[in-house]
C-alpha cells in the first residue's frame, strides 16, 4: 500500500539527506530535517494526492477499497479535509516555526483518530479491506512519528524564531 511506502520514505529520505549533506549533524539539525520530511511527505503527500484525489474524484472505488458502501457524500467531505491538511503540509516548505507545530499536531491527532476508527471497523465488523486494515499501520505510525518529532524538536528549542534552519 502506498501509505506505508510514504511513511517509510518519510524516515529514509531524511536520513539519506543527512548522510549526503555537508551541514554538521547537530541534534537540532537532525530533528529539523526529520520533521521537515515528515510534514511534507506524511501530511502533504498523504493529504493531497493520496487523500483528496481518491476521495473526491474516485469516491466509489475508494469507498470499496476501504470497505465502505459506495455513494456516500461523506467521501467528498473526507477528501476536502485531507486536501486542506495536505496543502498545509506543503506550505511547511515555505512557512516554518510554530506553523509546523500546528500542522503536525493537528494532522497527527487526526491520524490517530483515523487509526482508532480503522481498528474499530476491523474488530467490530471484520473489515479487512486493504485501505481499512493496512492504514492502521501507516496512519498509526504517522500520528506517533509526528508527535515524537514535534516533542523532540520542541524540547530542542526548534520552534524558536531566532533558530531558523536553512
Amino acid at each position: 500500500m502506498i501509505g506505508l511506502a510514504v511513511a517509510l520514505l518519510s524516515v529514509l529520505l531524511p536520513l539519506l539527506h543527512l548522510y549526503v549533506s555537508k551541514v554538521p549533524r547537530t541534534r537540532l539539525r537532525v530533528l529539523h530535517v526529520l520533521l521537515f520530511y515528515a510534514l511534507v511527505l506524511d501530511v502533504g503527500i498523504i493529504g493531497l494526492p493520496l487523500g483528496f484525489i481518491p476521495h473526491v474524484f474516485f469516491a466509489d472505488e475508494t469507498a470499496r477499497a476501504i470497505g465502505w458502501p459506495p455513494g456516500s457524500p461523506f467521501q467528498f467531505e473526507v477528501g476536502l479535509h485531507d486536501g486542506a491538511w495536505g496543502i498545509l503540509g506543503f506550505l511547511c516548505i515555505w512557512i516554518g516555526g510554530t506553523f509546523w507545530l500546528a500542522t503536525g499536531l493537528g494532522w497527527s491527532l487526526f491520524m490517530l483518530g483515523a487509526t482508532y476508527g480503522h481498528v474499530r471497523e476491523t474488530v467490530l465488523n471484520a473489515d479487512y479491506a486493504p485501505y481499512n486494515f493496512l492504514t492502521i499501520f501507516s496512519d498509526g505510525f504517522i500520528g506517533i512519528w509526528l508527535l515524537v518529532l514535534l516533542w523532540l524538536y520542541y524540547r530542542s528549542d526548534g520552534f524558536q524564531p531566532h533558530l531558523r534552519q536553512g
